[in-house]
């Protein structure tokens, strides 16, 4: 951390820079002040490079790849990318890259590999899910925090390790690492990320890595004596020449830590030299907050000093103890005034600290230099302590990488709007001109300081247009910045932070909701055609008509949206061709527009078209369920009452597996996770099977009833964060569980009335509020230890546990969207 030179910029968008906090080859980042009084971690573009058109639309794309990523081991990120300078921000974390605390604390011990890998694998399979490949992995863009791995990189401009823009045009880019099917002028893919992290993985383990140049990384067998011996056959399999024969991210992840790596690092993982290294730089970091903190405090009252004695003087009094400073010559300088024997620079002092937030529209009243005789005391800057190297900081931010070219470099030359990369030891990959474009969202409305119990205030009310007996709308937040509600009269889009209607459209009215496909496009099926729609106007993209969806002699009739993820949609249908008719469970990729595969599954209860219920998704496969309602006479006795699960592999749709779980009812609410196992309400009590052989893993008892009290209280759908999962059941109780053993890690009551249904459940963007929504209140909860934190309830509405649940919606960011029938909410939480 060092402090902030002559050029660099004090305002970053809604930010005010406090001191530098490294660079890498594309950014420098700098610590700054939020307008919420939080500190980020804001990386901006090196201007020279910004000014390629190809520059500026990669950062666009990869930016937007962090903003759907977010969640997990990938921190939420705000950004300026459409104007200059280009900039990403994100909240600090105290955390160490993982080249210094190689440095720092030599190879990491097997419990920091596990939790490490295991991490990036996550991250890895969430990316690879929708067809990509991250060329994100280096030992400078991997950041080692207290709770966990980060990941800061997110395309190959993040984890360049040299970027050079030349005369003509042309960029040029460097990455760390090579892999063999490039060496060999082949297209990277999935499985280049998963040799990198082989790569990583050694070099965490041994402190050197295991293939050093281009030759040995084509050619020889890895170094791997100093991997510990339990782990060194994974990866050594991740260092397969061959791209086949490594492992997908889904089951590096289950083999390093099937109990997912925030379980694994919840007792600590770090050794303890890494942790009081990370603990110093927080400290320092509040040290620096704490001296800015006070520095604006001073001059508040220095300020409210200087409107005082400015009257005096208009009174006649006529004292100063300002005095103009005179430059060489005899000129008055312009930018330096002597203030009681001290010189501060006009622009440090006054953007060493942000202003207030004053009320939207209203007018600031500064000091000017207009009152030259009102003394102005400058407040001296906070010392800047010494510390580790940067916080994780948004994609595309990483830190530079010192290795210089590889003498067998590869360099694509590509002019202005295409980027090449010019390969030292790294990857080979041209970088393409995206033209889809953000539009810059404005900064969001900070949250006000909160009562410990008191529930946030409503940030807006938004009532959809309807009457009462008209059905609730469906919602889906796209890009946390707008809410898409779609219906049987039209599909509406409303900004997420001020609640404002942005666009209306009648032909985009449909019964499901509408699916999010990019970052600037969400797909609705309409009544007669698939629609592309620009979620921030509303304008209709592309379109596709059902009757052209397959060829000429067949027609397909959609069912209902099974589910997405990634850009893939699957769905059930009937496709007619001549007199004969069948049922279908269909993948749509949305990018491209196009089928990837159908499978003929059996006809539902006539007429209906067998309903599919999304259970997981995995690296391989998905999971589904067939809705109990369009089960024919046949497969309700086949089934004998059960709940029977189907596997299909996700790229081919071809049925990999049938399992019938006997003691779960075909209506029992189930979710399931990316490593084999589901979580079913069974009776009263909540059950884990493992999926691979339907095998119960544990149970968790049912809800302890009151006297008086009968029948049976099910646990509701769950949702999951690493390895916990958050349930509620009939009896107003909300569960955060240990999904390797069963274990209630807490267990507390919403304290609202006992009804018919089961709360609905949600995390806040950051994972640190639970959220359960029933027909009297919306309950939050601290996902650590389940500290119940407030209840929201609107003043003057009928809130019966028998009336319209109050429904938290995933997504929104810092705004958590919750719906009730068609009235919505935006509650500032975290």
């Amino acid at each position: 951390m060092e402090p902030l030179q002559q050029d660099d910029p004090r305002r970053i968008g809604p930010y005010t820079a406090l001191a530098r906090f490294g660079e890498s080859a594309v950014c420098v980042r700098y610590l700054a002040c939020a307008q919420d009084g939080g500190v980020s971690v804001v990386s901006v573009a090196r201007p020279e490079l910004a000014a390629l058109a190809a520059f500026r639309s990669r950062f666009q794309s990869e930016t937007r790849r962090t903003e759907r990523l977010a969640g997990g081991w990938v921190a939420p990120v705000e950004s300026g990318t459409d104007g200059d300078p280009m900039w990403t921000a994100s909240p600090y974390v105290p955390a160490l890259s993982l080249r210094e605390a190689i440095a720092l604390a030599g190879p990491l011990p097997e419990r920091a590999l596990r939790t490490l890998g295991a991490g990036l694998a996550e991250t890895l399979s969430r990316v690879h899910a929708g067809g990509a490949v991250l060329h994100g992995l280096a030992p400078d863009t991997v950041l080692l925090a207290a709770d966990g791995p980060r990941l800061t990189a997110f395309g190959a401009l993040g984890a360049a390790a040299g970027a050079e823009a030349h005369p003509d045009g042309q960029l040029t880019v460097r990455l760390s690492y090579l892999t063999p099917e490039q060496a060999a002028g082949s297209k990277p893919g999935p499985a280049s990320d998963i040799f990198v992290l082989g790569l990583l993985l050694a070099y965490a383990a041994t402190g050197t890595t295991p293939l050093g140049d281009v030759d040995r990384i084509a050619h020889a067998e890895p170094e791997l004596d100093g991997v510990p011996g339990e782990l060194r056959p994974l990866v050594a399999s991740c260092l397969a020449k061959l791209p086949e024969d490594r492992p997908s991210a889904g089951t590096v992840a289950a083999e390093l830590a099937l109990e997912g790596a925030a379980a694994l690092a919840r007792d600590g993982w770090l050794p303890p030299a890494l942790v009081q290294a990370v603990e110093s730089q927080a400290a320092a970091v509040q040290s620096l907050r704490s001296g800015v903190e006070l520095a604006g405090v001073e001059r508040a009252a220095v300020e409210q000093a200087a409107v005082e004695q400015a009257a005096v003087e208009q009174a006649g009094d006529g004292l100063t103890d300002a005095i103009p400073a005179q430059h060489p010559g005899g000129s008055t300088g312009a930018d330096t005034l002597v203030v009681r024997g001290r010189s501060a620079d006009r622009a440090t002092a006054a953007l060493g600290v942000p202003n207030a937030r004053t009320a939207p529209g209203a007018a600031s009243a500064p000091i000017t230099a207009s009152a030259a005789s009102a003394p102005v005391v400058a407040p001296a800057a906070p010392a800047l302590p010494a510390v580790p190297r940067p916080a994780p900081a948004p994609a595309p931010v990483p830190p530079p990488s010192p290795a210089a070219p590889d003498r067998r470099a590869l360099l694509i030359g590509i002019a202005a709007g295409i980027a090449g990369i010019a390969l030292g030891g790294g990857a080979v990959q041209a970088l393409g001109d995206d033209a889809s474009k953000s539009a810059p969202a404005p900064a969001p409305t900070p949250p006000r300081a909160r009562i410990a119990g008191v529930p946030p205030e409503p940030a807006w009310r938004y009532e959809h247009p309807g009457t009462k007996d008209d059905p609730a709308p469906n919602a889906t937040v796209w890009g946390d910045r707008v809410l898409v509600l779609t219906g049987g009269d039209r599909a509406t889009g409303v900004d997420v932070r001020t609640g404002r209607r942005l666009w209306q459209i009648a032909e985009a009215a449909s019964p499901s909701r509408a699916v999010p496909v990019d970052a600037e496009l969400c797909f609705v099926d309409g009544r007669s055609e698939f629609l592309w729609i620009s979620a921030r106007d509303g304008r209709i993209r592309h379109r596709v008509a059902k009757t052209a969806l397959l060829g000429a002699s067949e027609t397909l009739t959609v069912g209902t949206v099974t589910g997405w993820d990634g850009g893939t949609l699957w769905l059930t249908g009937h496709i007619t061709k001549g007199a004969a008719t069948t049922a279908h469970f269909l993948a749509y990729d949305l990018v491209s527009r196009t089928w990837q595969w159908r499978t003929q599954i059996t006809k539902g209860l006539p007429p209906a078209i067998p309903r599919y219920e999304l259970i997981a998704v995995r690296g391989a496969d998905i999971l589904v369920r067939q809705d109990a309602a369009s089960l024919t006479p046949v497969q309700r006795k086949a089934s004998k009452g059960s709940s029977v699960l189907l596997a299909f592999d996700r790229k081919t749709g071809r049925q990999r597996q049938t399992l019938a779980l006997p003691a779960i009812a075909p209506t029992a609410a189930m979710t399931g996770d990316t490593a084999q196992n589901v979580f079913a309400a069974s009776a009263g009590e909540l059950h884990a099977y493992s999926s691979r052989g339907g095998r119960r893993l544990w149970r968790l008892a049912a809800a302890a009833q009151a006297p008086g009290e009968t029948g049976i209280f099910p646990f509701g759908k769950g949702v999951l964060r690493g390895s916990t999962l958050y349930v509620a059941n009939r009896h107003q109780e909300v569960c955060a569980v240990d999904t390797a053993t069963g274990r209630a890690l807490w267990r507390r009551s919403t304290e609202a009335p006992v009804w018919g249904n089961v709360p609905a459940t949600a995390l806040s963007a950051s994972g640190g509020t639970v959220l359960a929504g029933d027909g009297a209140q919306l309950t939050a909860f601290a996902a650590r230890d389940g500290r119940r934190l407030w209840k929201f309830q609107e003043a003057g509405v009928n809130d019966a546990p028998g009336g319209p649940r109050y429904v938290p919606l995933q997504g929104g960011g810092r705004m958590l969207v919750v719906q009730r029938e068609r009235t919505f909410y935006a509650l500032p939480v975290d």
